[in-house]
């Protein structure tokens, strides 16, 4: 697969230098337990580099069902997995995606990539190019927060910042439905249907730190995950104090 990352920033501003080039801070959890904002959140405050991992697999999830492919044709779907070229931004504050050359930062999160994105990501054809791609982004990066489901215990084992970011089930539900607009009670039983088909592919390292977001706001996440990163790897301080 064709997977590259631009570092330029979007926004027009210089990230702040990271006094540890190789930091690499992995966040897992499932879904809606709030990863995407508190990693942007962090990755912002750090200076650092964003990674959404699983914004990879909704694109080229997007890509088969572009084409008519269905997701659960494992032969197909790995025969077929390096044909896209798949872009990232990886700049906190605006990332997309795109593939080959189209912008599709907002389709992949429609519901129908949404329920077919576990299939395709269990794909072992899938996973073994898309995880080579983002260890080379990573790499190549200078700093970054990559978050996903896997990244302390396949993608990054080496990250010196591990976090395991988690809440319970019901508040995880209500806030995917609050942004979906969609009912809380439908919205866990999906919630559910996830977990059990990302099992396979999910896992809390032995060495992350685990974070209950239940009763915890967005600032105070993302203010224990910038602590982490100072303490264990000694980042600069943020360039904001406040959100």
């Amino acid at each position: 697969m064709n997977v590259s990352a631009h570092l330029d920033s979007d926004t027009g501003e210089e990230a702040a230098t990271v006094s540890d080039p190789g930091l690499v801070v992995a966040v897992d959890g499932p879904s809606g337990a709030g990863k995407s904002s508190a990693s942007r959140g962090a990755a912002t405050e750090l200076g650092l580099r964003y990674l959404d991992t699983g914004s990879m697999y909704r694109a080229l999830t997007w890509w088969l069902l572009d084409r008519g492919v269905d997701p659960g044709d494992t032969g197909t779907v790995g025969a077929l997995a390096a044909e896209p070229r798949i872009e990232v931004g990886t700049d906190p504050q605006v990332p997309w995606v795109r593939v080959d050359g189209t912008d599709i930062t907002s389709v992949i999160r429609t519901r129908e990539v949404t329920d077919a994105v576990s299939a395709v990501a269990a794909v072992p054809r899938v996973r073994a190019h898309l995880i080579a791609q983002q260890r080379d982004i990573i790499a190549m990066a200078g700093g970054i927060v990559a978050e996903g489901r896997d990244i302390g215990t396949v993608v990054a084992p080496d990250a010196p910042v591990k976090v395991y970011l988690t809440a319970a089930g019901a508040e995880r539900a209500s806030r995917r439905a609050a942004e979906t607009s969609g009912s809380p009670a439908a919205t866990r039983i999906d919630q559910d249907r996830r977990d059990r088909l990302d099992s396979a592919q999910s896992g809390k390292a032995d060495d992350a730190v685990e974070i209950d977001s239940t009763s915890l706001s967005l600032d105070q996440v993302i203010a224990v995950i910038v602590r982490l990163a100072r303490e264990y790897s000694g980042v600069p301080h943020p360039r904001h104090q406040s959100r």
